[in-house]
């Protein structure tokens, strides 16, 4: 790697770009979901409770895991629709790991291990989730696909934020993957009676219309929330050049 390009890596590291002394500092985080003010309370009492044996590790684990079989099930699916309850039981499960393992590395003072092992396993456990969705037969995998890249753009425009501004948005438009996972147990359940929509005489996978809404959604959060952050930068960047006026 050229002398460059790893200044820029160990850049990236520091989370914060004003910060050049080598310290880690974890960036702001920014959650404002519906189920935001009790499920904060409700994890931090979860973690203190939590027994030292029990690593972050342990629960991120468990999140991954839970995301490959909840993928696994949605493609069993496909044969037996009964397998769509057994999803719902590994998001449940995804939920208790995704949650817990980045605030019990905070707890523990493990702030920069937590974010970055924490979100390349949520990246990973998406791509199984939504390729067992696009497998199903209960959405098209032209729709999972798009999807799949709609959720890898949101994600790194979020990255980026949390470098170039220092606060890492958990959540837009008060949705985060709390909700996210709510909105996927019904229509999980929605898929046991329902599992195809007409439109006109054509029928589609009822999943098509969630993933396709999902998609509009996601794009648009991605667009405004570029607009604002380099809104946002190009005031700190004037401030800076007054400053050293």
């Amino acid at each position: 790697m050229a002398p460059g390009g790893k200044h820029l890596l160990k850049m990236a590291i520091l989370i914060n770009m004003g910060d050049t002394s080598g310290k880690f500092r974890e960036a702001g985080r920014e959650q404002e979901s519906f189920f935001a003010p009790f499920g904060k309370r409700l994890l931090v009492r979860m973690a203190e409770a939590i027994p030292r044996w029990i690593h972050s590790d342990h629960l991120t684990l468990l999140g991954f895991v839970s995301m490959f079989f909840a993928g696994l099930c949605y493609w069993l699916a496909r044969w037996n629709k009964y397998m769509l309850l057994a999803v719902i039981f590994w998001l449940a499960a995804n939920w208790l790991g995704d949650s817990l393992d980045g605030t019990l590395a905070r707890n523990r003072q493990r702030p920069r291990y937590g974010f970055y092992v924490d979100h390349i396993t949520d990246a990973f456990g998406t791509f199984f989730l939504v390729s067992g969705m696009g497998l199903s037969g209960y959405m098209s995998p032209t729709v999972a696909v798009v999807l799949l890249v709609s959720y890898f753009m949101l994600s790194i425009q979020a990255y980026l934020a949390a470098y170039a501004l220092g606060t890492f948005q958990l959540s837009y438009w008060k949705f985060s993957p709390t909700e996210l996972r709510f909105l996927l147990v019904a229509g999980n359940i929605a898929l046991l009676f329902q599992p195809t929509g007409n439109l006109f005489g054509y029928r589609f996978p009822l999943f098509d219309v969630g993933g396709v809404v999902g998609i509009a959604a996601m794009w648009a959060m991605v667009i405004v929330s570029s607009i604002r952050n380099t809104a946002a930068l190009t005031g700190q960047s004037a401030c800076r050049l007054c400053d050293g006026g």
